[in-house]
């Protein structure tokens, strides 16, 4: 087997692997001899069938597994030989492959791009700022406004009162499209909040002003996206009977909310809301002291990068924010999107920094674990409910699916060792002062 070289230009490599006709053969009997006792055919005892009838049968079907199985053997010595680490999958292909008969020689070209040497960084030089910010009094009172909003009961308004945005309507109504009634258009006693956006756009805007007692034709249009194909874009007109107008009251913030929410006085709900929001906190400080970081990082290595890494990032960042700025194509059927420099700039940085937390994982043996693993997995089927076991099957099977989840937990665990190695300092803040510091990172 021989392996020449053909370019290396920066990260740019080029291989030819001839693979002798001799060697192919070999495999092919080695692999022949090694499922000879297994083989039954009629006419011979099972393990008796003798090697060039073996050859004939199954020959040509052995010869495509071995061709892989050796070329495979020499990309893999070439990177043991190099220590060179290919940046995407080497891209493989059979030179005169239409060509190619029993007897000759296999020629493959290999090309690739090499990940770059990556610099060693000194994390003690590293200085960081570590946000810190307390609940006080006026931050867990809020809090619990919130939750006594949340739990609100709706109360009659004086009679003849109008419906307001925020109220509740109790209604009865049957949706018709021209003039007939529709299966599930219909209801009794249902309990609308203006407001909610529950119902069809257009519907619950329609309602305000009403009284009880009154009754009311909303008219409407179903969304072209509806969920229902027979409804889908259709005029409709619901007759609404309004059998009651109630205005909300939020509940009373004192022990008995404290129950409902599963603390055992008020008290004991106020320790819950404000661990809760120091979380919140810490995790807010936590991403503005890793920008910081990267930057830091950024601003410490400069090195080659593989075009090909850096391109797709680019295409991505450029898909995704096309995709942001229209929230309406859920497809993507919209034709080529071309990266500008910013988004190739960014591109750049994300490889760099992606590159050297690999590298520094790497090093120091980082590894996620498969309890880690399954902790993401389980919190992403939560966004899937009836379907928990369909996901879980899926990332099973699909490797991408694997590391788009590994990936993150991998990056949060390499930052957390760096910042070990960080001077960190604690900077008291205020709720306002991390909101800014916060709103500052989708800035740059």
């Amino acid at each position: 087997m021989q392996v020449t070289e053909t370019l290396k230009d920066g990260l740019k490599r080029s291989y030819t692997i001839t693979v002798p006709a001799a060697d192919l053969d070999a495999k092919v009997n080695e692999k022949l001899v090694e499922a000879q006792p297994e083989v039954e055919m009629k006419g011979f005892r099972k393990g008796k069938v003798p090697m060039a009838i073996l050859k004939k049968q199954f020959g040509e079907r052995l010869m495509g597994d071995a061709m892989q199985d050796a070329i495979d053997g020499a990309m893999k010595e070439h990177f043991d030989a190099t220590g060179d680490r290919p940046a995407m999958q080497p891209k493989v292909e059979m030179k005169d492959g239409e060509k190619w008969q029993k007897g000759d020689d296999v020629v493959v070209e290999m090309s690739y791009e090499a990940l770059p040497e990556i610099p060693e960084v000194d994390l003690s030089k590293l200085k960081l700022e570590k946000l810190v910010v307390k609940a006080d009094d006026a931050a867990v009172t809020e809090a619990l406004d919130n939750i006594a909003k949340s739990a609100k009961n709706f109360e009659d308004r004086k009679k003849g009162s109008k419906a307001k945005d925020g109220d509740q309507v109790v209604i009865d109504f049957v949706g018709k499209i021209d003039g007939e009634a529709f299966e599930g258009g219909a209801g009794e006693d249902y309990p609308l909040e203006l407001g909610s956006g529950s119902f069809i756009p257009g519907f619950e805007e329609q309602l305000v002003g009403a009284k009880a007692g009154e009754e009311v034709a909303v008219k409407v249009s179903f969304p072209e996206e509806y969920g229902a194909k027979h409804l889908a874009g259709k005029e409709a007109i619901f007759d609404c009977t309004v059998k009651a107008v109630k205005e909300p009251k939020a509940a009373e913030v004192n022990d008995e909310l404290a129950k409902q929410f599963g603390a055992e006085d008020l008290e004991a709900l106020k320790g819950q809301i404000t661990e809760r929001l120091e979380a919140e906190y810490t995790g807010a400080a936590r991403q503005v002291m890793k920008r910081a970081l990267l930057d830091q990082l950024d601003g410490m290595v400069k090195f080659d990068l593989p075009p090909s890494l850096v391109e797709a990032e680019a295409n991505q960042i450029a898909h995704q924010i096309w995709h942001d700025e229209h929230p309406e194509e859920h497809g993507h059927n919209h034709g080529s999107i071309e990266p500008t420099d910013e988004h190739k700039s960014l591109a750049e940085r994300r490889v760099r920094l992606g590159l050297l937390l690999a590298e520094i994982g790497r090093k120091e043996n980082v590894e996620v674990t498969d309890s880690e693993m399954t902790q993401a997995v389980m919190m992403q089927a939560r966004q899937y409910p009836g379907q928990e076991r369909a996901f879980f099957e899926f990332v099973q099977k699909n490797p991408q699916m694997q590391q788009q989840l590994r990936a993150p937990i991998f990056e949060d665990k390499v930052v957390d060792l760096v910042v070990e190695g960080a001077k960190v300092t604690d900077k008291t803040v205020s709720k306002d002062d991390l909101q800014k510091a916060i709103e500052a990172l989708d800035e740059i």
